[in-house]
């Protein structure tokens, strides 16, 4: 008889579980193009199988260019398994147990202020537009169990992560965000990571290597990625784009 499986692991399943039962009941939102799946789930549906072990947050959020509004409008009317929450017409709220919540947020590609956030005022889905969010592009689209789900490219994703502004909880999560993004990070991703840096300016380009020192000395949160495996990937990352500044860059 099979050992039963670690809590961590059941606990890992159960979310994956719900998780793809969420992007499947808001898979005609997906399929509006420019949308995307973006923060803390992304780690989890890279991961082989979308094993989603990295969990940071217990909600899935998603990107709608603003100039897509009205078609994300559109498809939300097909989406039977969740409703809008009084109080926050763009945070969507499971009808049972077996989904999570769902966060509609705001991007805008033609934004080239990554420290400007709006609103879009809108009576069905206002949706507040981070400035940030304008260095996400659009990645690869995933086929998981007969799942399409378009992501971020990974580069710009991890970026956005950096220039968190948030404290306290709010901010560690973002940062242990990172941490899931660069366990499934390869070569080719590292390199974006410094083309992309190179362009920001330079009040940026500083928030994003001390937010990098702070992930360095993090210590572990139990259930979520933990920075101490992930230290030689973060000192690595922190050098190489010190060394762009010495070089000038």
């Amino acid at each position: 008889m099979a050992a039963p499986l670690p809590d961590r692991y059941t606990r890992s399943m159960d979310f994956r579980t719900k998780l793809l039962s969420t992007l499947k009941a808001v898979q005609s939102v997906l399929n509006v193009p420019g949308v995307m799946v973006i923060g803390s789930e992304v780690p989890n549906l890279l991961q082989p199988d979308a094993a989603s072990t990295l969990v940071v947050s217990q909600d899935v959020d998603i990107g709608v260019p603003v100039a897509r509004i009205n078609d994300v409008k559109a498809a939300l009317s097909e989406v039977t398994e969740l409703e809008p929450s009084e109080e926050e017409p763009s945070v969507w709220l499971p009808l049972n147990p077996e989904l999570i919540e769902v966060n509609f947020v705001g991007m805008d590609p033609e934004n080239h202020d990554a420290t400007h956030a709006f609103v879009v005022e809108d009576a069905e889905l206002p949706l507040l537009v981070f400035g940030a969010l304008s260095l996400l592009r659009q990645g690869a689209i995933l086929d998981i169990e007969d799942l399409n789900v378009p992501v971020p490219r990974l580069a710009g994703l991890l970026l956005e992560k950096l220039l968190t502004e948030r404290v306290a909880e709010k901010g560690a999560r973002d940062l242990l965000v990172v941490v899931g993004l660069l366990t499934v990070m390869r070569a080719a991703d590292l390199e974006e990571i410094e083309e992309e840096y190179a362009d920001l300016p330079k009040e940026l380009r500083y928030a994003i290597r001390s937010n990098l020192t702070v992930l360095s000395l993090m210590q572990g949160v139990d259930g979520m990625p933990d920075p101490q495996t992930c230290r030689t990937r973060v000192a690595t990352l922190l050098r190489q784009l010190e060394e762009l500044e010495v070089d000038g860059t």
